[in-house]
């Protein structure tokens, strides 16, 4: 397929040719992709620049995205596109094959430093969703950081910079820069732009923005980041969002306040014990959902609205395909009990054959768990309805999980329905991803490229 680039990738490609060090946050659907491979293609064998390249990825989009899409166009038929993926001697294997783009799962970013160690290889490296980096206690961050002083040219990749408030870029940020624009130690970054927040006598559990601190911390990574939305550049179908509040039974009900108010409640023969607020939110989630796991690990089923909802939503599509964003492992296993028995052909998505088979239309329920279907999946051709079974607290996996249908090449109008058990935990999570959200349309809005803007200021 030949490749011709609309104005705002052509303008992020040649970004990454001329800049060591750049975060692309690209809405998805805009093509992070190929902007990246074109430009590594460039690099590689036009400007003789890089070497050695490193994808960074999730899993799935590790196994299946990267090398689908090198291999999609005319352009890139000369880049050798190499997975570092499986056991560790399959994955040294891979590493001594001759290639120019070796990808790798971001759960091995430890392991391929320490089997390297000083000689490190890759003078460019791409992370795959920046966002996964954004904890500065995590190992993946503290070993790549590591042989940061070993890699010439850093992209990062992400569609959401800042999924739980602005306090998660400084370790993106520091990865770019090592420090230069938001400080050299996390510390630092929040004495300068924040206050504590949530704290008892002897911890601090978050950390709010001080007043205009979010706009001098955009200005600040405003060079060395480009912003992009897709509803500026995208002609994407109408996208529909429907809350279905679902109405528990009287004796769920009462459970359900009973059990918020005790933190314990009795079912049948098993007792449902939180033990504390924390653990409490968790089990009031499966609540919602229909079942609690129980002290030996097994799920105690308590009723079946959300159940009775998503049959009826499946029934409502007359023959549509539909995917199922659930929660918890019973919620799978309930939904395969109730929805598998051969009336409908229902697979989970496991493999690339199931994507294939979702693409040709061959599936009528898709079942996902939004991590596992997060990034990079192109699942648009197959469907153009989403149910939430059951909600988390994760802003990023609920807009990426999302964006698997709502994505260029999307035909249809996108549907997205969510089960929301009314007046419960269910409601404050819709809530919580709402004001999750304008914080980070807040950071994108003051990053945006204006492409037009910028060609029209080069031609005066």
């Amino acid at each position: 397929m030949k490749f011709i680039p609309h104005d705002y990738q052509r303008y992020c490609i040649n970004r990454l040719l001329t800049d060591r060090a750049l975060g692309l946050f690209l809405d998805m659907g805009l093509g992070k992709t190929v902007i990246t491979l074109t430009a590594v293609n460039d690099l590689r064998y036009n400007r003789f620049l890089v070497k050695k390249a490193l994808v960074i990825a999730p899993k799935k989009v590790a196994e299946d995205t990267w090398t689908r899409e090198a291999q999609k166009w005319d352009h890139l038929s000369m880049l050798r596109v190499v997975p570092v993926l499986g056991a560790a001697a399959r994955r040294i294997r891979a590493l001594n094959s001759p290639g120019d783009v070796y990808i790798l799962s971001r759960d091995n970013v430890a392991w391929l430093v320490e089997y390297y160690r000083n000689n490190w290889p890759f003078d460019m490296v791409i992370i795959d969703e920046l966002s996964g980096f954004k904890s500065h206690r995590a190992k993946r961050f503290r070993s790549l950081n590591l042989v940061r002083g070993h890699i010439k040219r850093i992209v990062g990749l992400t569609g959401t910079p800042a999924p739980n408030g602005l306090i998660d870029l400084w370790a993106q940020i520091y990865l770019l820069d090592g420090g230069k624009r938001l400080g050299r130690t996390i510390t630092e970054y929040r004495d300068q732009y924040f206050s504590p927040d949530a704290r008892n006598r002897e911890q601090i559990f978050s950390y709010a923005p001080l007043p205009g601190s979010g706009d001098i911390i955009q200005k600040r990574i405003g060079d060395i980041c480009i912003s992009l939305s897709a509803k500026d550049y995208l002609q994407l179908p109408e996208r529909i969002d429907n809350v279905v509040y679902i109405q528990m039974d009287a004796k769920a009900r009462s459970g359900y306040t009973e059990f918020e108010k005790k933190m314990l409640l009795q079912v049948d023969d098993a007792t449902l014990d939180a033990g504390s607020a924390a653990v409490l939110t968790g089990k009031l989630l499966q609540y919602c959902n229909g079942a609690v796991y129980g002290e030996d690990g097994k799920a105690v089923e308590i009723h079946g609205c959300k159940l009775e909802a998503l049959k009826e939503i499946v029934e409502a599509s007359q023959g549509k395909p539909v995917l199922v964003f659930y929660n918890f492992r019973h919620d799978r296993e309930r939904i395969l009990g109730v929805l598998g028995r051969g009336r409908y052909r229902i697979r989970e998505l496991k493999s690339p054959d199931a994507i294939s088979r979702w693409n040709n239309r061959e599936i009528d329920v898709l079942l996902a768990h939004p991590a596992s279907a997060a990034y990079g999946l192109n699942l648009q051709t197959g469907g153009s309805t989403i149910v939430w079974f059951g909600l988390n607290w994760s802003l990023e996996l609920y807009q990426q999980a999302n964006a698997r249908l709502y994505r260029q090449g999307q035909k249809e109008k996108v549907i997205i329905h969510h089960l929301v058990a009314a007046g419960c935990m269910d409601e404050r999570v819709m809530e919580a991803l709402k004001e999750k959200g304008a914080t980070q349309d807040s950071v994108l809005g003051v990053l945006k490229a204006r492409i037009r803007e910028i060609r029209e200021g080069k031609e005066e």
